[in-house]
């Protein structure tokens, strides 16, 4: 069975999450992906699992090569890489690129149909460019932090992964389909603030239509309001319920939690702190799990607050093959993360491991034209390794 972007040609110079979070979504739709890796351009994988483990979940699907971009000889091989690719990722700061010469305005003299996108905080203009910052900045920045009434650290999960990652696969997946028209490829800046700017679209949007912050009302989905929130349960564990804005789950609820004196006031702000407070007591009477099964089955939106242990082992996770198995040489079944986009006839595969940094060098180069005695002198020259 075919996969979707079998064919596609990917260079990966990216590290940290969102860039290989990026090139992982790719590379599980069936992109050939070469991962750029050294002690240079950095290592493109997270604090854990370690370099090379089988249970990486960001350089999966990937080949992995050694090269260091500060002498020529290396820059010579990204090179040839580049005029074969239609793909290259980079997430440097601004200008790093430039200085080590595989910027966008080198790369497109070899290769016109090259697609080239950068990931960086800020993106390539505007005071903030050259501003460093991770995950939480980002958010902060970009006012995605400052919507909660109680402002939290999501890990980086809106910022990496959402505003950048993913936005990054979009945006490389689009002029892929842009090329198919014009012939051409075309440089592609990803922000992360500007991904969290607009995960945050409904929320500005209100503001530029009043030029008010929204009011109470209007943040519900953040936690003002009594319907759409996390609650505590007697065994100590935390149930969320979401009764708006079906007035027909609030219904249910109630009738559920014996709050039914409550249903008029679905829409009543006033009446927010009484409806809590009612709520609270009424789940302080029943484990998580037991009001679960109860509503679920009750048609009313609720979900329990996992831990991390506990998703691994849900039937509906499981069932949408969001944990998988595959086989490692070295670990035997090696469990991992499921593939999230699911396509009926081209479906995405984890078809090979993390490999080790440097794993594929020697089959690249050969495959790149390299002479066994131009490799050795490679190797000998620490311009690449593995």
């Amino acid at each position: 069975m075919a996969i979707a972007l079998e064919g596609v040609k990917i260079v990966d110079l990216t590290r940290y999450a969102p860039g290989p979070y990026c090139t992982m979504i790719l590379a599980d739709l069936g992109a050939e992906v070469i991962k750029i890796e050294e002690g240079i351009v950095g290592q493109g994988v997270p604090e854990f699992p370690p370099p090379g483990s089988p249970y990486d979940p960001l350089n999966r699907n990937k080949q992995s090569i050694v090269i260091n971009l500060k002498t020529n000889a290396g820059k010579e091989i990204f090179y040839r890489l580049a005029e074969k690719a239609d793909v290259v990722v980079e997430g440097f700061r601004p200008g790093v690129a430039g200085r080590l010469g595989v910027d966008y305005e080198a790369l497109k003299k070899l290769n016109d149909r090259l697609i080239y996108c950068s990931i960086s905080g800020y993106g390539q203009g505007g005071p903030y460019r050259d501003l460093p910052g991770h995950d939480i900045n980002y958010i902060a920045q970009a006012g995605a932090m400052g919507l909660m009434l109680n402002p939290a650290m999501p890990g980086n999960l809106i910022g990496d992964m959402a505003g950048g990652g993913m936005q990054a696969a979009i945006g490389i997946l689009a002029a892929l389909m842009a090329r198919i028209k014009t012939g051409k490829g075309q440089f592609v800046d990803i922000a992360i603030a500007d991904g969290v700017t607009s995960l945050a679209c409904l929320y500005l949007a209100e503001f530029l239509r009043t030029n008010e912050i929204p009011k109470k009302e209007y943040r519900i989905s953040v936690g003002a309001s009594p319907l759409y929130d996390i609650y505590k349960t007697k065994d100590d564990k935390l149930i969320t319920v979401a009764a708006h804005p079906e007035p027909h789950f609030f219904v249910n609820l109630c009738k559920v939690l014996r709050c039914e004196h409550l249903i008029p006031f679905h829409t009543d702000m006033k009446k927010a702190e009484e409806i809590r407070a009612a709520f609270k007591n009424a789940f302080l009477t029943r484990t998580r799990d037991e009001w679960f099964d109860l509503l679920m089955n009750a048609d009313t939106a609720v979900g329990k607050v996992y831990g991390i242990d506990e998703v691994a082992s849900d039937p509906q996770v499981l069932h949408r093959e969001m944990v998988v198995e595959v086989e490692d040489p070295t670990e035997g079944r090696v469990r991992h993360v499921g593939i999230g986009i699911k396509l009926s006839e081209t479906p995405g595969k984890i078809r090979t491991l993390a490999p080790r940094p440097g794993k594929d060098t020697k089959a690249i180069l050969s495959e790149l034209g390299f002479s066994e005695e131009e490799v050795g002198r490679l190797y000998r020259d620490k311009v690449v390794a593995g």
